[in-house]
């Protein structure tokens, strides 16, 4: 695997027809190793001398938001340097010059910003459920497995087992697991073909990591912040919601909620985060787990405008659908609010549509009565009225930002609470993990009660 890579980067030098094999803007370990893997496949097993190139849908730069990819890939020695990243290959510039096939893994639909690129669209190798009216007309292969690095693991050992490397085999091995949630039967995202294929990569090379050990090293990379800067953290694992000019950031970030406030130079970062990206609004939520095991949850919310931010720390605070049941935390930072989170239950999807009626409440209280002098505050008593006339209506279109595409992009694949092939296989994000294992953590605290009575 590593010396194709290096020979891939090579073929870039050179003026020739190439075959580009992209997986997803959300870039998680599981577009990666599938891109990967598959393009080594096709290279291997092709006769006519044409370029095969696995492309990371991402800049350079975003590569150290993906703790898990960058552990991994140092786990099993491949060199970052050697891979090839979005900002490094010109995709529009190889298909207007009639020389790039593209071949999609672990997604079928492309962003607006590559419709161009549809007409060069030769194969999708993907595990979601098909968008006909938005996938391309060409051969397409989906099945609902738990990771798409199982169906490049079926692909190559059907078509060409001798191939398969203890290097790549490591790869597919690991990311299935990883997707498979340790193809732990109660959480039900592994399929029997996931568990088959993990089986068959065990038979084939024992030498592999054990399941557990393997998946807990990669889960713990996903979430270490460690060493990354603050603007890293807030981006990591982001949501943005938008309307009418005003443009909110909700970041989720995985340590205590006082830590992260004694960042040094933290108000800077915050203002240059939210000037770099136009965003009037950053919303923080704090997740880890304390001593007790118990899950904890705590909100920073950082905006320079008066009325805006205390429409929505309003809001937040008066929630009863769901009850956030806040407690303000001790923050000297001008501009900034911090609570301590009662609900630990109210993930960041379920603090969305409070985010989105904040929105609402704050338009509605700007509309001033006619022959009325204009102010630049928003008093409490006016936000408690404004919300009581929204009733909890939301607003629609407010998704993730107006641009992207149907599907992703969050760095990471998702867990589900019942049959994965019931409404297909949503992405396992990191907030994701932490409601499941919050979950469990209450479950197990119920159960230990209920024994000792």
């Amino acid at each position: 695997m590593e010396d194709y890579l290096q020979d891939c980067r090579a073929a870039l030098q050179e003026s020739r027809p190439l075959h580009v094999v992209l997986g997803n803007e959300a870039c998680d370990l599981d577009s990666v190793v599938s891109a990967l893997a598959l393009a080594f496949y096709l290279a291997k097993t092709t006769e006519a001398e044409e370029v095969f190139v696995p492309v990371l849908n991402i800049k350079r730069s975003e590569l150290p938001l993906r703790g898990d990819i960058v552990f991994f890939l140092q786990k099993v020695h491949i060199p970052e340097s050697i891979l090839i990243f979005r900002d490094e290959i010109d995709l529009h510039a190889l298909h207007q010059a009639g020389q790039l096939t593209l071949i999609l893994v672990d997604h079928h639909i492309l962003p607006k910003s590559d419709t161009a690129l549809e007409e060069a669209v030769a194969e999708v190798l993907d595990h979601r459920p098909i968008e006909q009216k938005h996938c391309p007309p060409c051969h397409v292969s989906v099945e609902l497995v738990g990771s798409c690095a199982t169906l490049v693991t079926e692909r190559i050992l059907q078509g060409a087992p001798e191939i398969l490397d203890r290097q790549t085999a490591a790869l597919l091995h690991g990311t299935i697991i990883l997707d498979c949630v340790n193809m732990d039967l109660k959480i039900g995202k592994a399929t029997p073909k996931d568990s088959k294929y993990v089986e068959k990569l065990e038979a084939l090379f024992p030498d592999l990591p054990k399941r557990n050990d393997i998946f807990d090293s990669l889960q713990k990379a996903k979430f270490d912040i460690s060493g990354l800067t603050t603007e890293q953290m807030l981006r990591k694992d982001q949501k943005t919601i938008y309307r009418q000019g005003i443009k909110v950031a909700i970041s989720a970030v995985y340590m205590d909620l006082e830590a992260f406030l004694e960042r040094s130079n933290l108000l800077a970062d915050l203002h240059a985060f939210c000037q770099a990206h136009s965003y009037d609004v950053l919303v923080a939520m704090t997740i880890f787990f304390n001593t007790h095991n118990e899950p904890v949850r705590q909100l920073a919310i950082f905006c320079p405008h008066v009325a805006l931010r205390t429409t929505i720390c309003g809001v937040l605070e008066c929630s009863h659908s769901p009850p956030l049941k806040l407690t303000p935390a001790s923050s000297t930072h001008p501009n900034l609010h911090a609570y301590l989170q009662g609900n630990t239950q109210v993930s960041r999807k379920k603090l969305l549509p409070l985010l989105q009626e904040a929105l609402s409440v704050y338009f509605d209280s700007m509309k001033i009565p006619s022959g009325q002098p204009e102010t630049a505050d928003v008093s409490r008593e006016q936000v408690d009225k404004e919300l009581d006339r929204a009733s909890n209506s939301l607003i629609s279109g407010l998704s993730q930002d107006e641009e992207d595409p149907p599907l992703p992009p969050t760095p990471m694949n998702s867990l589900v609470d019942e049959c994965p092939l019931d409404q297909g296989l949503p992405k396992l994000s990191a907030e994701a993990v932490f409601e499941k294992c919050s979950q469990i953590s209450l479950s197990q605290s119920t159960t230990a009660s209920l024994s000792k009575k």
